[in-house]
């Protein structure tokens, strides 16, 4: 008996294809958020391993429960299996988001990783932790690693953002840089089925180990349609220097698309966009100046160009800004994303791996007709 298949649209737009009570987005209001709070109210105002215990464990943390959270993190980011895998793993000094794609399978073999189908709640939520807690260590090891630098040592009284900033801008972070880089992974750490996320609950599904749902994950997010773009956003402010008017002009007349701008889910401003602003304008300088004049005569071109859609200055926009602003090299700029959103995929793949049924959809055949 044949199945009736069900057109659907192409990359499944507006089909909800599973249940969640980790985040929603509103591209129609214009907002998102984690669990039953404002995403970008929470970057304003707590700390990342705070949101980071929301989205894993369920609630925001006291004073103790976060204390307690911060020396799991500390010590599975000691552990020394993972500088034995690491060490092994950069002696061919990769790229860092192709060593943490590595790091995640080798180190599920070197610590004896069992399938998620087969861990208990407690089990896997240790393996959420500890798969969360080493993505700063190895982004920021094969990062020091490929310009010929020994890893700095963490200083145990700052918080995972300062001592990622430390390792990756070879210095000190201070506390505005800290808190501003801190606002956009909390934003960044989740934002509904985008495709990496919904990559790590289709091997969550199969009842896959932890680190074969990060590692998909990883593979759908270094595609430039998904996390690639926020150096090519600064690359468009450093093109359009001196003239950004006439070089938007020109690129929009030529039928190229303003890296930075627009967004497949939201028909409004990008809160997230809105967040990084603000963040932007508190650091100042020159280049935030031009920054906010680029979106201003972006924006006015494009309402023009396009009338029926409103195309705005995204994510990726100000997280270059931001980001650039902090010390971080572009290159660094996608890995850091990679950091917020293992977070998030680690909290959907802890949500997939309670429910018992396989993410198995169909496709409609569209090739030539059987030969007999």
């Amino acid at each position: 008996m044949t199945t009736e298949l069900i057109d659907v649209p192409r990359g499944l737009t507006g089909v909800a294809v599973a249940e969640t009570a980790l985040s929603d987005v509103d591209g129609e209001q214009g907002y998102y958020q984690y669990r039953q709070y404002s995403a970008t109210d929470l970057a304003r105002r707590v700390s990342f391993e705070e949101a980071w215990h929301l989205l894993v464990i369920g609630r925001l943390p006291d004073a103790g429960e976060l204390e307690r959270f911060r020396v799991r993190v500390a010590t599975a980011q000691a552990r020394p299996e993972l500088e034995r895998v690491v060490e092994v793993v950069l002696r061919a000094r990769p790229q860092p988001i192709d060593a943490l794609k590595a790091v995640f399978p080798l180190l599920a073999g070197a610590r004896g990783s069992r399938p998620l189908y087969d861990l208990d709640e407690a089990s896997r939520l240790d393996d959420a932790i500890e798969f969360g807690a080493i993505a700063s260590v190895v982004l920021s090891r094969a990062q020091r690693g490929r310009l010929g630098l020994p890893p700095r040592a963490s200083d145990p009284t700052r918080g995972l953002v300062a001592n990622y900033l430390a390792q990756v801008t070879d210095a000190v972070a201070s506390p505005e840089h800290e808190r501003a880089l801190s606002s956009y992974l909390v934003a960044a750490m989740d934002h509904g089925f985008n495709a990496s996320t919904f990559t790590a609950r289709v091997i969550a599904s199969t009842g896959a180990d932890l680190a074969s749902c990060l590692a998909g994950a990883l593979g759908a997010l270094s595609g430039p349609l998904h996390g690639g773009a926020p150096a090519r956003a600064l690359a468009s402010l450093d093109e359009a220097d001196g003239d950004p008017a006439a070089w938007i002009g020109a690129e929009l007349a030529a039928g190229r698309r303003l890296m930075g701008f627009g967004h497949a889910i939201y028909r409004t401003s990008d809160p997230r966009s809105d967040l990084l602003r603000e963040e932007a304008q508190k650091l100042g300088g020159p280049r935030v100046a031009a920054a906010l004049d680029f979106q201003a005569r972006a924006e006015e071109h494009l309402a023009l160009h396009k009338p029926h859609r409103p195309l705005k200055a995204n994510v990726e926009f100000y997280a270059s800004v931001v980001m650039e602003q902090c010390g971080i090299p572009e290159e660094m700029f996608t890995p850091t994303f990679a950091l917020a959103r293992t977070v998030g995929w680690t909290a959907h793949a802890l949500e997939q791996a309670r429910d018992s049924k396989i993410i198995r959809p169909s496709a409609r055949y569209v090739g030539p007709p059987l030969r007999r």
